[in-house]
């Protein structure tokens, strides 16, 4: 700014008057736009909105938004395409993101899993076929699919994390992205040995991330399954895992599962639905029945939730 040379105490209060409500002006416009983005973006943790001031806004991994909400409630009511069809949208408003595409991915994931009945008590229950996958082969297309959301997911991800190696919306999708693609090759691939490198590669990610969002409680989904499912496995295959770093606890993995159907965000009926299986191998009958309970009475059209329930009830 050039010098100003001001001749008369009232020509200075004028001069000081008139900038410093430009100034102000300025500063306001400046925080109601960086508190409009926060809250399209990350869920009201602008420097007007609910987080700190100075602080990081909050990713949408970590707030409820009630696009996603819609969707995932459509996925567990097993109202697949219509699910896939609000994550596509929301996806499209926030080309950045990389959650969305995990959404979409978890759309093809879960659908499949159902077409195979693999999240049901006559899968999970089956030593073969939790440990072997299914019989048969996937739907192609719907595989392709799957495969083509994860990609995404994991470029937009790490293009994030080359800005910013401890950004949290990335790590959490890169860790269901991982989680997913270990469970598609495990259980719907028959490719065991493959599932291992992306299983690895959750638990990395899972771990880093609840460091430093230890509330981030969907994240607990992948290692609970994973430490479980690999309890599950012969003494001799879990003795060659340990050599990879993989470790498998029946107990320490169902009390990650319970962390995620207790706090979860999106993924808690997921959670409770595995959990419940879980707990129906280990003899937990009560706390399946309950963990069911809770699902046909929140999902009441769920086919799914409905059989499982009836069930474990013995009707």
């Amino acid at each position: 700014m050039d010098a100003v040379f001001i001749k008369s105490p009232r020509a200075t209060r004028r001069f000081l008057t008139k900038n410093f409500v430009r100034l102000a002006l300025s500063f306001s416009c400046a925080l109601l736009v960086a508190d409009q983005a926060a809250a399209r973006y990350g869920g009201g943790g602008g420097t007007m909105g609910g987080g700190p001031p100075g602080g990081p806004a909050k990713g949408v991994a970590f707030v409820d938004v009630p696009e996603l909400q819609a969707g995932f409630r459509l996925l567990y009511e097993e109202r697949f395409s219509e699910a896939r069809q609000t994550f596509l949208g929301w996806e499209e408003e926030h080309p950045d993101d990389p959650f969305g595409d995990a959404a979409v991915a978890a759309s093809y994931l879960f659908e499949e899993f159902y077409r195979q009945g693999v999240l049901t008590s006559d899968f999970f229950l089956n030593d073969r076929k939790l440990l072997r996958g299914i019989d048969g082969r996937p739907d192609p297309e719907r595989m392709k699919a799957f495969y083509s959301a994860l990609g995404h997911t994991r470029e937009i991800a790490r293009a994030r994390l080359r800005s910013n190696p401890n950004d949290p919306e990335a790590l959490f999708s890169l860790t269901l992205a991982s989680g997913m693609q270990a469970d598609a090759l495990s259980i719907l691939e028959r490719k065991q040995v493959e599932s291992l490198k992306h299983l690895k590669e959750a638990d990395t990610t899972a771990e880093k991330l609840l460091a430093q969002e230890p509330d981030a409680a969907d994240a607990w989904l992948a290692l609970g399954a994973a430490h479980y499912i690999i309890s599950c496995l012969s003494g001799p295959k879990r003795f060659v895992l340990r050599f990879g770093g993989i470790h498998g606890d029946r107990k320490l993995g169902m009390e990650e599962l319970s962390r995620t159907a207790s706090d979860g965000r999106y993924l808690k009926p997921f959670a409770k639905i595995m959990l419940a299986l879980a707990a129906r191998r280990e003899k937990q009958d009560d706390l399946a029945r309950n963990l069911l309970r809770e699902l046909n009475e929140e999902f009441p059209s769920s086919p799914l939730f409905v059989a499982e329930y009836a069930r474990v009830s013995g009707d």
